[in-house]
């Protein structure tokens, strides 16, 4: 396992910009992989909608640990979960929880602080770090900073509050900092500098693209939920024009995937 972290962790280091086109279930994992993914990222909010829940940790822990573990199964490359806000009250109760996830695969994380306060996702920051450093696993810490998600503060004093967080996450161990809804050149760059951590950015409109990002300073670019809402949303499509006309064409189109989807998936 370390040696898959340890590859996690060289992705952020350069010189390429780390895409992440974030899956959902082990058959889109394995889809990704083959597409080219370097690694596999999990989107909180698909890994929920796939199996019929919402988002913001209503799906049940054990019904996520089940999915990392069937991503884990069939791809090569390394897994980081995102875990929202830990699934935990504490720092504790963070590290009890992310030892249950890098026994189900993952060698990296992606934890949140919401509209909480700062103070304690630091401790479950901590408490993660604390875990993994006795189990031996290099576990790579993505810390979510959503000031801009959610609106917390605006101009400055947004960007002000980003990264006076993002600075204490890292003091608490974090590896990485993400700061969804960033998406101004002049502001990604302002962060680059300010942040002494891999820059993780969220795939949005106005955002620079990847050569930029790269030139900028970026480290990571994840798709969060895109991928898996333009995939939801062709299937509803889909499943309209069929159930209104019952033609077939729409459903049968070449496959894109070399080999088929039947041969691409693994064999225990």
């Amino acid at each position: 396992m370390n040696d898959l972290a340890k590859k996690f962790a060289g992705l952020h280091a350069g010189p390429d910009l780390l895409i992440l086109p974030n899956a959902w279930d082990a058959g889109s994992a394995r889809v990704i992989e083959t597409a080219g993914a370097r690694a596999i990222a999990t989107s909180s909010a698909a890994v929920a909608w796939a199996l019929g829940y919402p988002d913001g940790e209503a799906l049940p822990f054990e019904a996520l640990l089940g999915t990392l573990r069937a991503i884990a199964r069939v791809i090569s490359v390394p897994l980081s979960a995102d875990i929202e806000a830990g699934y935990a009250p504490d720092g504790a109760a963070a590290g009890e929880a992310a030892s249950r996830v890098i026994a189900s695969g993952a060698v990296g994380i992606n934890i949140e602080d919401g509209t909480g306060a700062p103070d304690l996702l630091c401790a479950k920051i901590e408490g993660i770090k604390a875990m993994a450093a006795r189990e031996g696993v290099a576990l790579w810490v993505n810390a979510r900073c959503d000031v801009y998600l959610h609106q917390l503060a605006s101009g400055q004093a947004a960007y002000d509050e980003t990264v006076s967080r993002a600075r204490r996450y890292r003091e608490a161990g974090a590896d990485s900092i993400f700061v969804p809804m960033a998406a101004e050149e002049e502001l990604l760059t302002r962060l680059v500098g300010a942040i002494a951590l891999p820059l993780n950015v969220l795939a949005w409109p106005g955002l620079p693209a990847a050569a930029r990002l790269k030139e900028i300073g970026i480290r990571r670019l994840s798709a969060g939920t895109g991928v898996a809402k333009a995939s939801l949303n062709r299937t509803y499509a889909l499943a309209q024009a069929f159930l209104a006309d019952g033609s077939s064409e729409p459903l049968t189109g070449p496959l894109l995937m070399p080999g088929g989807l039947n041969a691409m998936m693994r064999r225990d």
